[in-house]
C-alpha cells in the first residue's frame, strides 16, 4: 500500500511540475569564445560579415554595457552557471589543478533551478569545469544532456581524436599531426584531448558536430519549457597548433574571406566568426518554422575580450572596438563583452540598453523567466524588466572582478565609475569615467579621492578568501 501511494504521489507531483511548465518560455544562452566587444558587425566590426547576428540585434536588444563573469574562461563560465562573482565564487581562474578548476558538489546552478520548474535542460559545445570522472561533470550539476569538451585544453583542438557524449568518450576520425605526439611525449603530458591533425586527418570538424547535436535536441524538447546553453568554441585559438604551426585559427574553408589579401591567421579569424554566426542564423530559424520563437529567449556573447593566440592581427579588426585591452586585463576590453537579446513581441526591436549587468545575472534572470525565487546568498539580479523595455531599473551596488595572471589584479564597475587596482596587492587604485571615456584613457583617482575610499571599501567587502586561490605577492624590487 505504501508504495502504491508513493507511486500516485510521485504522479502527482510531476503533472504538477509539467503543467506550471507548459507556459514558461524558453531560455537559450549561446556563448562565443574570445570574441571582442568589436568582433560583430552590430558591434562596429567593418572586416568580419555577421549577417545573422546583426538581425537578431535589428530585432532585439543590445546590451553595450554587458561584462562576463571573468577575463579568462574557467572562472567566466562559473560565474555564469552559479551567479557568484569571482570573490565569492569557487573557480577563480584557469588552473590545471583539477580540484580548484572543478564545480563542487552541491552548487546552486542555472539549469539545476530550472529543473526545478520543469525545464528540459542540456550542454552542448565546452564546459571547463570538470572532467569526466569528476564531481563538476555537467550531467552532476543539473543538465539533462550533454555533448562536447569537458577540458579546455581538449577545446583547444577543433579536429581532435574524440568527443565527450555524455559520460562516454567517442573516437572521431581525426588524427593527431606526429609533430604534436612528439611534443607531447617530450613534455610528459597526459593526453587530454589537445593537440592538431594534419590537413590529411582533418575530418570531423567539432563544432559543426556539435551544432548538429544541437538542432536534434532543440527539435526533441521543442513541445515543452527548455534551457539550451551552447557554448560553442569560436573564435577561440588551437594553441597548441599556433606553437606548433603558426596557425591556431582552425575552420574547414575560409568561405568569403578566401580572396582577401590577409594572413591565414586572418582568414581563419573571420571565418570562424561567420561560420558561428551561421550556426545563430540556423537555430532562429528552426524556431520560427516550430512556431516557438516568440516564446523563446535568446542570449548572445562572449566569456571573455579578444585574443592573438592564434596569430591573427587584433589590431587589424580592431577586435575589441572603442574599449582598451584583451583577454587577461580588467580594463573593459577584457570583460565588456558584445551581447544580444532576442525575444519576439516581448524584447522592443531595434532597443539598446546601457544598464551595466554581468553574468551573475543570468542565474537571477532565469528564475524570473520561471517564477522561480533566486536562491538566496547570489551575487544575481534579473535584468528582465530591462529586456522588456523597463528604463529605471534596479542596480547592483557593484559589479566586481578578479584576476591571479600576471601579478594579480581586482576591477569594479559601479554606476559610471570603472576601478582598476593592479597590482592586486598594494597596487594603485585608477578610477576612470567609462560612461564619457570609454577607452579608460583619462585617470581620474588623484582628482576624486572620495570615490576612491568608497572603491576601497567595495574591493575590500567583494573579496572572500578562497582555500583554493591566493592572491599573488608583490614582486620584488
Amino acid at each position: 500500500m505504501h508504495k502504491i501511494i508513493t507511486s500516485f504521489a510521485i504522479v502527482a507531483f510531476l503533472s504538477l511540475a509539467w503543467a506550471q511548465a507548459e507556459d514558461k518560455p524558453n531560455f537559450i544562452f549561446i556563448l562565443a569564445d574570445d570574441l571582442g566587444y568589436g568582433d560583430l558587425g552590430c558591434f562596429g566590426s567593418e572586416h568580419i560579415k555577421t549577417p545573422h547576428l546583426d538581425q537578431m540585434a535589428a530585432e532585439g536588444m543590445k546590451l553595450t554595457d554587458f561584462y562576463s563573469g571573468a577575463t579568462v574562461c574557467a572562472p567566466s563560465r562559473c560565474v555564469l552557471m552559479t551567479g557568484l562573482h569571482m570573490g565569492h565564487c569557487w573557480v577563480r581562474g584557469n588552473a590545471n589543478n583539477q580540484n580548484k578548476q572543478t564545480l563542487q558538489p552541491g552548487e546552486i546552478t542555472v539549469p539545476g533551478e530550472l529543473k526545478k520548474a520543469g525545464y528540459a535542460t542540456a550542454l552542448f559545445g565546452k564546459w571547463g569545469l570538470g572532467e569526466l570522472d569528476s564531481v563538476g561533470h555537467p550531467m552532476k550539476h543539473g543538465f539533462d544532456d550533454f555533448y562536447g569538451y569537458l577540458n579546455q585544453r581538449h577545446a583547444h583542438n577543433f579536429y581532435p581524436e574524440f568527443i565527450i557524449d555524455q559520460y562516454e568518450k567517442v573516437m572521431l576520425r581525426n588524427k593527431y599531426a606526429p609533430e604534436w605526439i612528439k611534443m607531447r611525449t617530450e613534455q610528459g603530458k597526459e593526453d587530454d584531448g589537445a593537440g592538431w591533425a594534419t590537413e590529411e586527418t582533418k575530418l570531423d570538424y567539432v563544432p559543426d558536430l556539435v551544432m548538429e547535436r544541437t538542432y536534434k535536441w532543440l527539435e526533441e524538447v521543442r513541445d515543452q519549457p527548455f534551457f539550451l546553453y551552447l557554448s560553442i568554441n569560436m573564435p577561440h585559438a588551437n594553441n597548441e597548433a599556433t606553437r606548433g604551426t603558426g596557425d591556431g585559427q582552425e575552420v574547414p574553408d575560409y568561405d568569403i574571406y578566401a580572396d582577401k589579401d590577409w594572413s591565414n591567421p586572418d582568414k581563419g579569424q573571420a571565418a570562424m566568426i561567420t561560420r558561428m554566426d551561421g550556426y545563430v542564423g540556423k537555430v532562429i530559424e528552426l524556431l520560427k518554422d516550430w512556431g516557438i520563437a516568440d516564446n523563446t529567449l535568446i542570449m548572445f556573447t562572449s566569456d571573455n575580450g579578444p585574443h592573438t593566440e592564434g596569430g591573427n592581427d587584433m589590431e587589424f579588426f580592431n577586435a575589441n572596438g572603442p574599449v582598451r585591452g584583451m583577454k587577461r586585463d580588467l580594463t573593459d576590453g577584457g570583460i565588456r563583452v558584445p551581447t544580444i537579446a532576442w525575444w519576439p513581441g516581448t524584447v522592443p526591436a531595434g532597443s539598446v540598453s546601457d544598464r551595466p549587468a554581468y553574468f551573475g545575472d543570468v542565474l537571477a534572470t532565469a528564475c524570473e523567466l520561471a517564477g522561480l525565487q533566486l536562491p538566496e546568498g547570489r551575487d544575481s539580479l534579473s535584468f528582465l524588466p530591462t529586456l522588456m523595455g523597463e528604463k529605471d531599473q534596479e542596480t547592483a551596488p557593484y559589479l566586481y572582478w578578479e584576476s591571479y595572471e600576471k601579478g594579480g589584479k581586482q576591477a569594479l564597475r559601479f554606476g559610471k565609475w570603472k576601478v582598476v587596482k593592479e597590482p592586486w596587492i598594494g597596487g594603485p587604485i585608477q578610477l576612470y569615467n567609462v560612461v564619457d571615456d570609454i577607452g579608460e584613457e583619462k585617470d581620474l583617482a588623484s582628482q576624486l579621492p572620495e570615490i576612491v575610499q568608497q572603491a576601497e571599501r567595495y574591493l575590500e567587502e567583494a573579496h572572500i578568501r578562497s582555500p583554493e586561490w591566493t592572491p599573488p605577492a608583490p614582486k620584488k624590487k
